[in-house]
């Protein structure tokens, strides 16, 4: 029995492009797998280990027979900690209502899209954008309107920008702070001039993704659901892969309206119930302990941001951005468009990539991804070692383009 895939895979799956990072990240490990020494810089994943003592408490939490389901939104445990943490770092009260803890901070973007987005609805995405916002968004039948700002203005959309793209069909904002690829991080006063604008306008959604709020290098985090009157419109999402080193645990959050938090709950309910609850008590106690690991990872990243803007700037043509938080620097590499080595020719930053990971066996990212097609994505979770021979390989590769 045959089986035409183009009847069998839905329209809205073949119409779906896979996730750039996931893709560039698995030809470096194949490349890798043939002996090639590929040091790969395409994933947005921590280096170090989860601390101990949340491992320990996940241990802990076996032993104790935290192996059964949990509530859809999850356990009052972790719900407490995070109404805690939401107080102590951006002076925010919630109830256990109004959160919704998930498989990943992913989940909570996705349950929030299908939640708010019905068919035709504008969702304003600020670009350069996560990856999955603009599939997500498509998943969900939305409209992705991008507003998208470049390295001249360090990558981060103006106020004037946002009221310019809202319309009456506009329902939701997503944007990160600290931003996923470009590592900008709004100010509370551009954060609070943008939420002037939003506030002007009925029914429209932020989703505020601060997945990478404790990899902040110069400032306290500020989250736009601190301005006032923001709070009741506003869904945080956050997580632990970042600030925990936690990826492989697959937990994230939602806080929000207590009528979003329920309809996030709803659609979570019919997809993958709630988060494994051994996971849930490691995050709680992760959240009340010693913060110490987690700032001894900050300081390390940005001596490393340190270490590679310092090595990247020494590559003619490079423009690069200074990135405030997160681990990625984004410059744009349009220099070398239209330049060939006499066997290879560099036409745009989807070629940069793949040429880079062919002939200087470095896993890269091209910035069409995100938004941003003059740019590439370089993750520095990686050794100082690694760092400091991927970027000489670079250098040398790029030498050979006139």
């Amino acid at each position: 029995m045959a089986f035409d895939l183009k009847i069998m895979v839905a329209d809205k799956i073949q119409e779906m492009t896979e996730s750039a990072t996931i893709r560039m990240a698995q030809k470096a490990r194949e490349l890798a797998s043939k002996g090639v020494n590929v040091i790969s810089l395409s994933l947005g994943e921590p280096d170090f280990d989860t601390p101990e003592h949340i491992k320990d408490a996940a241990i802990d939490g076996l032993h104790k027979g935290m192996t059964k389901y949990t509530p859809v939104s999850g356990t009052l445990e972790l719900k407490n900690a995070i109404i805690r943490k939401m107080k102590r770092d951006s002076g925010l009260e919630y109830q256990g209502n109004q959160i919704v803890i998930s498989n990943g901070a992913k989940q909570s973007i996705f349950n929030i899209c299908t939640a708010v987005i019905d068919p035709g609805d504008e969702v304003i995405i600020f670009a350069p954008y996560w990856v999955s916002y603009f599939e997500i968004v498509k998943f969900c039948n939305g409209t992705p309107v991008i507003v998208s700002a470049g390295i001249e203005d360090e990558f981060k959309v103006s106020a004037a920008q946002v009221a310019a793209a809202i319309t009456e069909r506009t329902r939701m904002i997503i944007f990160s702070s600290p931003c996923n690829p470009t590592g900008s991080v709004f100010t509370g006063d551009e954060l609070a001039a943008i939420a002037e604008v939003i506030k002007a306008h009925d029914n429209i959604v932020v989703v505020s993704d601060e997945i990478y709020e404790y990899i902040n290098f110069h400032s306290k985090h500020a989250s736009i659901a601190s301005v006032p009157g923001m709070q009741d419109i506003t869904a945080v999402v956050n997580g632990f892969s970042k600030g925990f080193s936690m990826t492989g645990w697959r937990l994230g959050f939602m806080a929000g309206p207590a009528w979003l938090a329920s309809a996030c709950d709803k659609v979570q309910g019919q997809v993958t119930s709630g988060a494994a609850s051994f996971s849930q008590h490691a995050a709680a106690v992760g959240l009340d302990s010693d913060m110490g690991p987690t700032m001894e990872m900050t300081r390390a990243f940005k001596k490393r941001r340190d270490l590679v803007i310092d090595q990247l700037k020494q590559i003619p043509g490079l423009i690069v951005n200074n990135p405030q938080g997160a681990f990625y620097v984004f410059p744009d590499v349009s220099y070398y468009f239209g330049k060939s080595d006499g066997t290879n020719t560099i036409q745009n930053a989807d070629d940069f990539s793949e040429i880079m990971l062919a002939e200087a066996h470095v896993g890269l990212v091209s910035g069409s991804a995100f938004g941003a097609d003059q740019c590439i994505r370089i993750s520095y979770a990686a050794s100082e070692e690694d760092l400091t021979e991927a970027i000489k390989r670079l250098k040398n590769c790029l030498s050979k383009f006139k």
